[in-house]
């Protein structure tokens, strides 16, 4: 090396420190860069995502590979920089040299390109894994009896190489991960995938349609009643109850009741047409009020029904709820261009305040109107207040819960039946 002038010193230096950079900025570029986009490109056709997923399929290798390369070229960059200081400032070079080398290769080597391939990883690891790829069939042999030292002392130590990072994300890490990523994923798509993860939160009864709300035929109605009923209903199945739902004789899908109502024979005779009615039922599928809604998605799908009778502990019907309920929960109400025809329970008032149905449901009331209101507690609104007051109100009167003030309007059969409620920081109206 002595007979090596110093300007090619120089020019090997400074390729060494670029080479150092390359390795650095390949190792971080290439573990930060993101599988899933890798795996969506490579089944696109990208031959370079398929190459870089090819390296990734072993990271000791590619580690290895990496850190040979690194550390050969940082220990030949110090070698030769020590014949340089050493030629420039004799032996106080060899100090010099430790101290300068270091720094260089600290910042341009080691943080700057690591930076930026942690920062910019796809800008890296496609380049990067171009060179890699061949090097590594070049090193194959030292890179081998590396990573089989190497693999050898970790197992030495108890480490299970085969799980690595392959363990499945916890319901809560995976919620994290959405979270982070709600920048990345447009926002109805992101809503929709939290909520699919809440389903496992909410129970049915959450979501049900009480018992005293719900719509059915009662057989002991009068006849033109009952047609009436059939023929404005908008609802695809109705309960079928002789005076009291407990009394359920089935589940009548409505298009099957059309039949009877042009038969004029039959609707000349009311125990007839009645009978018929409850010929034509469907068994009715019970579900207890305290499923989780992931659960019970997955049974309508199993047992192929679209709506369910729900009871509670003592098998009392507690209410219904149907599978557009649960898919509601996920994707929103399927009618969204109005409040009141999001739902008809919710009335906007010009003055900013809204006029709710006392068995409007909390979580109803949360979605629609983006408020924030506990949803561990009573499921409607009539509840909430009676949990507030820890008594039922006989008479009009206000209350104030957080950031939200509630004005019962009305009151019937020990029930609030309506409210006005605003937020304080909304509505200009005083308490």
């Amino acid at each position: 090396m002595s007979e090596i002038s110093n300007e090619v010193l120089f020019g090997v230096l400074l390729l060494l420190i670029i080479l150092s950079g390359f390795f650095s900025s390949s190792e971080t570029g290439l573990m930060a860069i993101s599988r899933v986009r890798l795996q969506h490109r490579a089944e696109e056709g990208s031959k370079e995502a398929r190459r870089i997923l090819s390296l990734l399929e072993r990271p000791d290798r590619l580690i290895g590979l990496i850190l040979i390369g690194n550390n050969f070229v940082n220990i030949l960059a110090s070698a030769i920089a020590t014949v340089l200081a050493v030629r420039i400032f004799g032996d106080a070079g060899l100090a010099i040299a430790t101290g300068l080398l270091t720094l260089v290769i600290l910042i341009f080597a080691e943080v700057t390109p690591k930076t930026f391939a942690a920062l910019y990883p796809e800008r890296i690891a496609g380049p990067a894994s171009f060179v890699l790829m061949p090097l590594l069939r070049i090193a194959y042999p030292l890179v081998w009896m590396t990573n089989l030292l190497s693999n050898g002392l970790l197992r030495g130590l108890g480490i299970n190489l085969e799980r690595s990072n392959r363990d499945r994300l916890t319901k809560e890490e995976l919620r994290t991960l959405m979270m982070q990523s709600e920048h990345r994923i447009p926002t109805r798509r992101h809503g929709m995938l939290l909520s699919i993860l809440d389903l496992e939160r909410v129970q049915i009864d959450e979501i049900m349609v009480p018992r005293g709300d719900f719509i059915g035929l009662d057989l002991s109605d009068e006849i033109e009643e009952l047609i009436t009923q059939l023929r404005s209903t908008q609802h695809t199945r109705l309960p079928v109850f002789n005076e009291d739902i407990e009394n359920l004789a089935g589940i009548l899908h409505a298009r099957t009741a059309l039949k009877l109502i042009d038969d004029q024979e039959i609707l000349g005779n009311e125990q007839e047409f009645k009978s018929r009615l409850v010929e034509l039922c469907e068994e009715p599928y019970f579900i207890p009020q305290s499923a989780a809604l992931h659960t019970q998605l997955f049974n309508f799908q199993k047992e192929r029904e679209r709506l369910a009778i729900v009871v509670d502990e003592y098998g009392e019907i507690e209410g219904l709820v149907t599978i557009d309920d649960i898919l509601e929960e996920i994707v929103g109400e399927f009618t969204t261009d109005h409040i009141q025809e999001t739902s008809p329970d919710v009335n906007p008032q010009g003055d900013g305040t809204f006029i709710i149905d006392g068995s409007a449901t909390v979580r109803d009331l949360n979605r629609i109107l983006k408020w924030e209101l506990p949803t561990d507690g009573p499921r409607t609104v009539s509840g909430v207040i009676v949990e507030l007051l820890e008594f039922i109100p006989e008479n009009s009167l206000s209350i104030k819960y957080e950031n939200y003030r509630l004005e019962v309007l009305a009151i019937q059969d020990n029930r609030v039946r309506s409210i006005r409620a605003w937020k304080a920081d909304v509505a200009k109206i005083d308490d």
